[in-house]
């Protein structure tokens, strides 16, 4: 067992983040850590790193064991390249590199010394004695350096630094680059490449694949698998936890659960739970109150027996066991997009286009056929014009050469990732009202409250926004735009897992057609129709999801050039060839009511049947519990009349009269009992019959 976790409790501002959690993690473990944004994540990883102190409880790391965690906010030594940053975590086996050639140099010099001392017949004796002693120890002294050197991965050290730089995106004329003028991605990419190399027992990952392109999150996918150490990571790319994750801590409402499995097995489980626990609560819940209605209806039938036998079940009521109602997120944004008509099936045709800036080109010839009801990914490493191409279509930006057209009633909107559409100036409530001056203020907070602003985050400024809270403004402005293509840049950037499956499903059921660039494969993957690789300045197609994708590039028998001019004909053979078409449309028309008009009409008789039973079965349950209620009354109604009977002094002189009354008093107490057992069962079993689903 290589981490501890016991008990631990962690508060700001009297609410508990974290209460009570627990587990423990062995040797190659690798573990996400899940949850919604603010659920405590990163208060775990602080806990663990000793940056903060938990409140309670304990931490167990061994201490011959190293540890380190990937900085979001990186520090970097002023005057150093991004090479010899990245070397500098290896400071000792770079100085007993040095040492390695200083012992070498000496080694060279003492032996050349010997050789010319043993030429010269006035050799001193001792002299010579005393450079081979040395010579013998400098020997020595190098064997075991260099030993050690070997050991410790010295040899391989700078083939190691160049396959991180690159596996994380840089080139190799990037590695002369000072790191004063790295942007913040690069120094993040930077930091993460000095993590690897130095190969810590425990390695904890805080969104490593932020501003990694899909190369380079493949990469680092595979390093991670082959990893000789623990990992934990945070991470909202459910695609890369899916291909390297064995544990699942999930952190909901400061409690923790351990799941076994990756990123997909945990989902399941975690849903199926979910749904168990709430059935649970809802049976627990039904069975209290049925209860309580039995023991009110018992109590109005104010017999003695029957308050005995309510006063029997509110004992058993009280030791009913209550079953905790599962915690259900209330942070689900609320989205969907509904354009206002519909465009014509061909929406968008580019022909030759080109963009280059400051004269390096970042595409060419660049064809584009986009047809109605598509949702096309563009994909490909960071700096190849992914973006550009949007903007050219939205018309941020002017190609260099080529056209672009777009079809009949095309309406487009557009996300931009830097959500520059958004006024940092503007409060959150004026940045819809200012945009939409037809809604009214309470529609503008209905529409707020579905993207999880609510109360006063209504009146916080933009600039204020995390990251998050931009990116579901621009999708409540996206969503009001009711545009019939979306261009999208990098959506589900900033986005938590609820939001983002949430963004996946607006867009799989979204009627009309959707361009984006994305990183997030396990988004390409749900949501693609057709891929657009954009690779030495051209596109390649690829008519299928991510899956696809990656089964056609491991594909040797993949043409690309193929796949590039087949493009057309294989979205219009989707579409269909018009002619035949309409040759055959009012035929398959035809077929497909008959079929439909048939499935309906069994399915009628068998709702029919189905709903006439269900009738029947309760009318005849309902008329069992009234039968009981009703000869319930009935028997007491007859038993307060026999009490009056025999309260009458005649009576109670007329042994035989008495007898005769006292019999069937205990006659009728009789039927009571098993009329109220009888009410009970009915009551019970019409109570479960209306709660089937």
């Amino acid at each position: 067992m290589i981490l501890s976790v016991s008990h631990l409790t962690k508060s700001y501002d009297g609410k508990d983040i974290l209460r009570d959690v627990s587990f423990h993690l062995e040797e190659r473990d690798r573990a996400a850590v899940t949850g919604v944004n603010g659920a405590g994540k990163s208060t775990l990883l602080k806990q663990i790193t000793g940056e903060e102190t938990p409140d309670q409880g304990s931490i167990v790391f061994p201490k011959d064991k190293t540890m380190a965690c990937l900085s979001q906010n990186p520090h970097m030594e002023p005057g150093r390249n991004i090479y010899e940053e990245v070397l500098s975590v290896k400071a000792s086996l770079i100085a007993m590199e040095e040492e390695l050639r200083a012992l070498e140099h000496r080694m060279q010099a003492l032996s050349e010394g010997a050789a010319s001392a043993s030429a010269s017949v006035s050799a001193d004796a001792d002299a010579d004695s005393e450079k081979k002693a040395e010579l013998d120890s400098v020997y020595q002294r190098y064997a075991e350096l260099s030993h050690s050197f070997e050991e410790q991965g010295g040899y391989a050290l700078k083939s190691n630094v160049t396959g991180i730089l690159k596996g994380l995106g840089f080139s190799e004329a990037d590695f002369s680059l000072p790191t004063e003028v790295l942007s913040g991605g690069q120094k993040t990419r930077l930091s993460l490449g000095k993590l690897l190399l130095s190969e810590p027992d425990l390695l904890l990952l805080d969104e490593p694949t932020n501003h990694l392109d899909i190369a380079s999150i493949a990469w680092l996918e595979s390093y991670l698998r082959s990893y000789r150490g623990t990992v934990i990571i945070v991470s909202h790319d459910r695609y890369f936890l899916d291909r390297i994750v064995t544990k699942v801590i999930d952190i909901e409402n400061g409690s923790l659960r351990l799941y076994e499995g990756n990123y997909t097995a945990f989902a399941e489980k975690k849903a199926q739970l979910r749904k168990d626990m709430m059935k649970a609560y809802l049976n627990n819940q039904a069975e209290i109150r049925h209860q309580q209605e039995v023991i009110a209806k018992l109590k109005q039938f104010n017999r003695e027996k029957s308050i005995k036998r309510a006063e029997s079940r509110e004992k058993m009521l009280a030791k009913i066991e209550r079953v905790e109602k599962p915690f259900d997120v209330d942070d689900a944004m609320k989205l969907h997009f509904a354009p206002s008509h519909i465009s014509g099936n061909d929406v968008l045709q580019a022909e030759g286009l080109s963009k280059a800036f400051d004269g390096k080109t970042l595409f060419t010839g660049v064809a584009l056929d986009v047809k109605r009801g598509e949702k096309l990914a563009i994909i490909g490493p960071n700096g190849t014009g992914k973006t550009t191409l949007l903007k050219i279509i939205d018309g941020a930006l002017t190609p260099d050469s080529g056209e672009l057209r777009f079809g009949a009633k095309v309406e487009l909107a557009y996300y931009d990732q830097e959500h520059h559409v958004l006024n940092p100036d503007n409060t959150v409530f004026e940045e819809i009202s200012d945009t939409y001056p037809s809604m009214t203020n309470t529609e503008i907070r209905n529409l707020l409250a579905a993207f999880l602003f609510t109360g006063d985050d209504v009146f916080k400024e933009v600039r204020d926004l995390s990251g998050g809270e931009k990116g579901r403004l621009s999708l409540s402005k996206l969503m009001l735009s009711r545009a019939n293509l979306l261009l999208l840049d990098e959506p589900t950037n900033h986005l938590d897992i609820t939001s983002k499956e949430i963004l996946e499903e607006a867009i799989r059921n979204y009627e009309g057609t959707v361009i984006y660039v994305s990183h997030d494969r396990y988004f390409i993957n749900r949501t693609a129709t057709r891929i657009l690789e954009l690779s030495e300045g051209s596109f390649v197609n690829y008519i299928g999801n991510y899956d696809y994708y990656l089964e056609k590039k491991a594909d040797p028998d993949f043409d690309e050039k193929k796949a590039l001019s087949g493009v057309e004909s294989e979205l219009s053979g989707r579409s269909g060839n018009a002619a035949n078409q309409k040759r055959s449309a009012a035929d398959e028309k035809a077929a497909a009511l008959r079929d439909y008009m048939e499935r309906e009409e069994a399915n009628t008789k068998r709702n029919w049947q189905e709903q006439k039973e269900r009738r029947t079965r309760l009318q005849k349950l309902r008329s069992e519990l009234s039968g009981c209620e009703k000869e319930i009354e009935r028997l007491e109604a007859r038993d307060f009349e026999l009490d009056d009977i025999m309260s009458h002094p005649e009576i109670a002189t007329n042994s035989a009269r008495l007898n005769e009354l006292s019999a069937e008093k205990a006659e009728l107490a009789e039927k009571l009992a098993k009329r109220y057992a009888d009410w009970e069962a009915a009551s019970e079993a019409l109570e479960a019959f209306e709660n089937e689903e």
